[in-house]
């Protein structure tokens, strides 16, 4: 029986939310350069948001297994 990690996202959500991280990571210095409002503020919010939810994601897979009990 394969052993899974725990985490709060699988491997193909934590692909998207890095392609989405490294989206806006691009997206909002070019927004903040060329828009004359302060709402490229909101990527930066969203990024920081999935940023938080990559490094639980990572310290949940990098905690020891907990030995069941049976």
């Amino acid at each position: 029986m394969r052993e899974t990690t725990p985490s709060i996202l699988t491997v193909s959500q934590r692909r998207y939310a890095w392609l989405a991280f490294l989206a806006i990571a691009v997206q909002a210095p070019i927004a903040a350069r060329l828009l004359h409002d302060d709402s490229w503020l909101l990527s930066i919010l969203v990024g920081m948001m999935i940023g938080t939810l990559i490094l639980v994601d990572d310290a949940q897979r990098h905690q020891p297994a907990a030995d069941s009990v049976e």
